[in-house]
């Protein structure tokens, strides 16, 4: 067999760090060893009983049959009303998407629009696959570090100074992974004035943590904030993280017609319509009851602050509160230089997140994944008693550098 070639596509890609770290904290668990991990970036509640209970009534309907590649007509009509109910966004169902994930729905995008040359604009730090999705393409990303003290927020200069006439994208993710960050309509405001000037650039928006917010903080959208953006931003969310569906697969967004027309023409030819079974599930999710988001949410923010208290307690490291999601993203520059009890000298974040799986067996992702060191992303979707203890480890880790 002739020797394996790969792709000059696929070299210019990564596998995800955040997937990896999560897998190695697998690996070592199953080694029998004690491992807490706060790398994955996923809700530990359950599916809600109504949802799983629309999905168990699809398959007794025979409802297990390809759909059309970009989704059911209900489950556009579902993702079309709750565009309008929630965030005054009015698209048809040819202006809707769904897609196997949301990650799914960024890839769609891309690959539909992106040439060898055109730039994406990504704001660091970013989720991980934002990068590459556009490496895949053949696409440049651009990226624009953002700062702690601006709450990891892009701002209206550094976007300005970014826009080139090769500008194709500008992605944005609020509230963010990895730092929780949130952009208010007074931020989003600003960002619109500078793109309303640059009509080349469209904006891909992932809200995808959208009902994940705290401290009565109300959420806002590109395309609602600035309603001469709506013709060319691509507004993404979808079940996985609200509804606790990530093993579900249902990504959705709501765009310019031609251009979800060219993301299902994508789709046409790689996976083709997602799980049916799944869509149901999502309709129900969508146009059900929404009660049991306030107690998760109410949940989640305990959880938030007690992580950020504890963390702060830990030697070297200072962690902000953030506004939504469940991330938090502490800064490790206190730690770095310094060196463990067994002579492993901390040069970098993933040099310490490597080093903290190891000695005290917490698997968090060290920051320079998501493109802004020296910091690393910790998921607080995990039972209180994890979170804490897990904390404690990491404050006698830091306590036992030198």
């Amino acid at each position: 067999m002739n020797e394996f070639r790969q792709s000059a596509a696929l070299a210019r890609i990564a596998p995800s760090p955040t997937l990896a770290m999560t897998q190695l904290a697998r690996d070592m668990k199953a080694k029998g060893k004690d491992i807490i991990s706060l790398s994955a970036g996923e809700p530990d509640f359950d599916t809600p009983d109504h949802v799983k209970e629309a999905a168990i009534d699809a398959i007794r309907r025979g409802e297990t049959k390809y759909t059309a590649v970009d989704g059911i007509p209900e489950l556009k009509a579902a993702v079309a009303a709750k565009f309008a109910r929630d965030n005054n966004l009015h698209y048809r169902t040819s202006q809707i998407s769904v897609a196997p994930g949301g990650k799914a729905v960024i890839y769609n995008a891309i690959m539909a629009t992106m040439n060898a040359g055109d730039e994406a604009i990504i704001p660091a730090p970013y989720w991980v696959s934002y990068p590459d999705i556009v490496r895949l393409a053949g696409g440049t990303p651009v990226i624009v570090e953002t700062s702690e003290q601006s709450g990891f927020l892009l701002q209206a200069e550094a976007l300005a100074n970014a826009i080139t006439p090769r500008t194709k994208w500008l992605i944005l993710n609020s509230p963010s992974n990895p730092t929780g960050g949130a952009y208010d309509a007074q931020a989003l405001k600003a960002l619109a004035e500078v793109l309303v000037k640059h009509p080349q650039v469209m904006i891909l928006t992932d809200d995808i943590y959208e009902h994940i917010l705290y401290d009565g903080r109300r959420f806002a959208t590109i395309a609602e904030v600035e309603p001469l953006l709506f013709d060319r931003t691509l507004t993404l969310n979808g079940a996985s993280k609200s509804y606790a569906m990530t093993g579900w697969r249902i990504g959705y967004a709501g765009g310019p017609e031609k251009l979800v027309a060219a993301m299902a023409k994508i789709m046409s030819q790689s996976t083709t319509n997602p799980c049916s079974i799944s869509q149901w599930a999502a309709v129900a999710a969508l146009n059900g009851d929404h009660s049991f988001l306030a107690e998760r949410n109410a949940a989640f923010k305990a959880r938030r602050d007690r992580v950020v208290a504890m963390l702060n307690e830990a030697k070297g490291i200072a962690c902000r509160t953030p506004e939504g999601a469940f991330y938090v993203y502490p800064s490790c520059a206190g730690a770095i230089g310094k060196t463990t009890p067994t002579g492993r000298r901390i040069e970098t974040d993933e040099d310490f997140a490597l080093a903290l799986l190891d000695a005290e067996g917490v698997a968090v992702v060290f920051g320079a994944a998501f493109g802004l060191s020296p910091f690393f992303r910790i998921s607080y979707a995990a039972a209180m008693g994890d979170l804490e203890e897990a904390c404690r480890r990491i404050q006698r880790f830091c306590a036992s550098l030198s």
